[in-house]
C-alpha cells in the first residue's frame, strides 16, 4: 500500500476526481449517517471536489490517497497536523475511508498504520487522535480494534455532531510484534470475568483472561488454553470472535505491539479455582479477579482490554 498526498494548489484532473467520485458514492451507508452530502445516493464529482477543497483548505491538512501497488485507488485519509484548539497537542485523523468493495480485506487497518507512521516521520512522538460520530458503532468498532481508546465525548466543531474522541498513544514504532488471544466470559446474568493484571509499563489494569500464542498455536487453541491456565475451567469452549485489537506493553522485559483475537462464550458465574492457580497469576502478574456487570464495564473509569468492552458485549447479544 502507498500513501500519495493530494497536491493542495491545483485542480483535480477529471480522471483523479472519478476515481474519488465512486470512492465517496461507495460508502452511502456512513455519508447517510454523516450528513455531509445531501443525497447519498447521488454523490456527484463537483460536490467531491469541494468537499476536498474544503478539507485542504485548514493549514496543516492533507489528504492521503492510499493505492495498492498496481495502482487502484482503495481508500483515503485525512489529516490534520495541529488541531484548531490550542489545548490540543495531538494530530488529528479526520476522515478514513476505504472503497466498500473492499472493504473486510485489511485495508482499513493498513492505511490506519500507514498513517501513523506517517506521523512519527514528521515528528509526532506523543498521540494521535480522531473523532467518531455515536450514531457509527462499526466505525468505533474499527478504531477500537487497532489500538484506539475513548477519551470523551463532545460535538464536532463544524456541525455539532455527537462524537466519541478517540486517543492512540504513537509509541516505538521498533516494538516486537506478538499475537495473543482472550475469551469473555458472560454469565447468565450479563456479567463478565476480568483479571487485575501489573504491567511494569502500563501499570494496574483490567483485562479479559489470555496471553501469547505459542508456536504453532492457532488464536482459538491459545485462546481455550490461557483461559484454562488462569481460571482453572476446563469445560468451556471460545465462541465467536468479538473483536482483534492491538496495543502496547512489555512482556517479560520485551516491549511488544501485541495483536489480540478476543473470543466471546457463555459460562457459569463461580470462582476461577486449581492448584496450580496461584503459580500462573503470579507468574503473568495477576492480582485479583472480579466478576463486572455491564453497568460497572460502562462507568468504569480505569483501563480495561478491550477498550469498550461493554459495548462490544452489547453489540454481540443485539
Amino acid at each position: 500500500m502507498i500513501l500519495e498526498p493530494l497536491p493542495a494548489d491545483r485542480e483535480l484532473p477529471p480522471a483523479l476526481l472519478a476515481e474519488l467520485t465512486a470512492l465517496y458514492a461507495s460508502n452511502r451507508e456512513f455519508h447517510r449517517l454523516s450528513g455531509d452530502f445531501p443525497d447519498p445516493d447521488g454523490i456527484r464529482p463537483e460536490q467531491v471536489a469541494t468537499a476536498l477543497a474544503g478539507d485542504l483548505a485548514v493549514p496543516g491538512a492533507e489528504v492521503l490517497l492510499a493505492r495498492t501497488e498496481d495502482g487502484r485507488l482503495v481508500g483515503l485519509a485525512c489529516t490534520l497536523a495541529h488541531h484548531p484548539d490550542p489545548a490540543d497537542p495531538d494530530p488529528w485523523i479526520g476522515l478514513l475511508m476505504v472503497d466498500a468493495a473492499e472493504h473486510g480485506k485489511g485495508h482499513g487497518r493498513t492505511v490506519a498504520g500507514l498513517v501513523e507512521d506517517r506521523f512519527r516521520a514528521q515528528g509526532h512522538r506523543s498521540a494521535v487522535r480522531l473523532a467518531v460520530l455515536e450514531n457509527n458503532p462499526k466505525a468505533l468498532a474499527f478504531w477500537t480494534s487497532v489500538g484506539y481508546e475513548v477519551i470523551g465525548h463532545r460535538p464536532d466543531r463544524a456541525l455539532g455532531r455527537p462524537c466519541a474522541v478517540l486517543r492512540k498513544v504513537l509509541g516505538d514504532p521498533q516494538r516486537t510484534p506478538r499475537k495473543a488471544a482472550r475469551t469473555a466470559v458472560v454469565a447468565p446474568d450479563g456479567a463478565v470475568l476480568l483479571l487485575r493484571y501489573d504491567n511494569v509499563e502500563v501499570g494496574v489494569h483490567w483485562a479479559l483472561p489470555g496471553g501469547g500464542l505459542e508456536p504453532g498455536e492457532s488464536p482459538r487453541e491459545a485462546a481455550l488454553r490461557e483461559l484454562a491456565e488462569e481460571t482453572g475451567w476446563t469445560d468451556l469452549e471460545p465462541g465467536p470472535l468479538l473483536c482483534t485489537w492491538e496495543h502496547d506493553f512489555t512482556h517479560s522485559g520485551t516491549r511488544v505491539r501485541q495483536h489480540e483475537h478476543v473470543y466471546v462464550t457463555r459460562g457459569p458465574r463461580r470462582d476461577p479455582a486449581g492448584p496450580r492457580l496461584a503459580a500462573a497469576h503470579a507468574a503473568d502478574g495477576i492480582l485479583t479477579w472480579r466478576w463486572w456487570t455491564r453497568r460497572e464495564l460502562a462507568e468504569q473509569a480505569g483501563p480495561v482490554w478491550p477498550p469498550g468492552l461493554a459495548g462490544l458485549l452489547h453489540a454481540w447479544e443485539g
